[in-house]
């Protein structure tokens, strides 16, 4: 049975790749390790607690001693490494903290690779998830391709732009068999209530104002979370060694029209009067060194594996709606004290 470890399998992303990897790979044992801090949460995976191909380990990726203990025990042949501090906003306040998670977490995992693999790396894959965000920012034209220069321009886009490095370091430098993946703005189920879709969701829900940043005219690529699981799963089995393959949702908006989507949906869903929610939009201060506009290339990704978008943001934004509103103890567990006051210093203060 081959021993499959996912690195931040509790969180948003992560937990959608454990159970799609559990479900469809039943001669897999999947190992989902996470630190649980604030963004990880066992309740997205509670239909998988009694699968027996799946295994949960509480550790934090910046202890080496750990990971190297875990990776010795176990022999993974394989790791799927999501752990990441993600929300710029938070990197702006505490940057260390994302220089430890992202690149030395990272460092940490690919040394007990290494020394566990060293013998040999046959059958092995360190499979690195990163985002389109180490690319800097983009005018009104032109995508991300996977061999645009970095140029990140936050805390968070720079720890994971180290790590990308890193990680194609070890490739080059011990022969490590890796891939690489940036993917566009996630959404979906089970995501944390700090990012914009879910905070949306739950602002109209309870008639707060919806902050947004600046005049609203950032531009972002979105990708419905369960089409992203599926690329990583194309190109943890597909992909070839050393590659780095972007993935995007196709499905460009600016933030206010992306708000004003939602509002409509809200609208319906809730029984109000078109219109009604979008009176809840409030211009808030803009963040520090706010990129304009992402957008991804994904045409490696689809002419190489045969991947594509599911669906467009029209589709995925009612399914996420649904699911937030259908999930009201999943949300109303995480909205804690610790939440309501980082919400307070991030959105009340500007």
């Amino acid at each position: 049975m081959k021993k499959i470890l996912i690195t931040g399998g509790a969180g948003f992303i992560g937990s959608h790749v454990v159970r799609l990897f559990v479900n469809n790979y039943p001669n897999y044992h999947i190992y989902n390790l996470d630190a649980l801090t604030y963004a990880g949460n066992l309740e997205n995976l509670k239909d998988l607690e009694s699968k027996p191909n799946y295994s949960f380990i509480k550790a934090d990726i910046t202890d080496a001693d750990k990971m190297d203990a875990l990776f010795a025990e176990h022999t993974f042949d394989g790791v799927i490494h999501l752990a990441a501090e993600s929300h710029v906003d938070r990197s702006i306040s505490d940057p260390l903290a994302f220089i430890k998670t992202n690149i030395l977490g990272t460092v940490n995992l690919l040394n007990a690779a290494k020394t566990v693999w060293k013998d040999s790396m046959d059958d092995k894959l360190f499979y690195h998830i990163s985002t389109d965000e180490v690319y800097g920012s983009l005018g009104a034209e032109g995508l991300f391709t996977e061999t645009t220069a970095y140029d990140p321009r936050s805390p968070y886009s720079s720890s994971k732009a180290s790590s990308d490095h890193l990680v194609r370091a070890y490739h080059h430098t011990y022969g490590m068999p890796v891939v690489i993946s940036n993917c566009s703005n996630n959404y979906g189920p089970n995501q944390f209530p700090e990012k914009l879709i879910p905070l949306s969701i739950n602002n109209i829900k309870h008639n707060k104002p919806i902050p947004i940043y600046g005049k609203g005219d950032n531009i972002r690529d979105w990708l419905y979370v369960h089409d992203h699981a599926r690329a990583i799963d194309m190109i943890y089995h597909k992909g070839s060694n050393g590659e780095t393959y972007n993935i995007g949702g196709i499905n460009e908006w600016t933030n206010i029209d992306l708000i004003h989507q939602l509002c409509k949906v809200m609208d319906k869903k809730l029984g109000r009067e078109e219109g009604e929610s979008a009176k809840l939009i409030t211009f808030v201060k803009d963040r520090a060194g706010h990129d304009m506009r992402y957008a991804i290339d994904s045409s490696k990704l689809m002419d190489e594996l045969g991947w594509k978008p599911s669906l467009q943001f029209e589709e995925g934004i009612e399914l996420t709606v649904d699911w937030y509103l259908a999930n009201k103890e999943w949300l109303d567990n995480i909205l804690s004290g610790d939440y309501e006051k980082y919400y307070n210093n991030q959105y009340n203060e500007r």
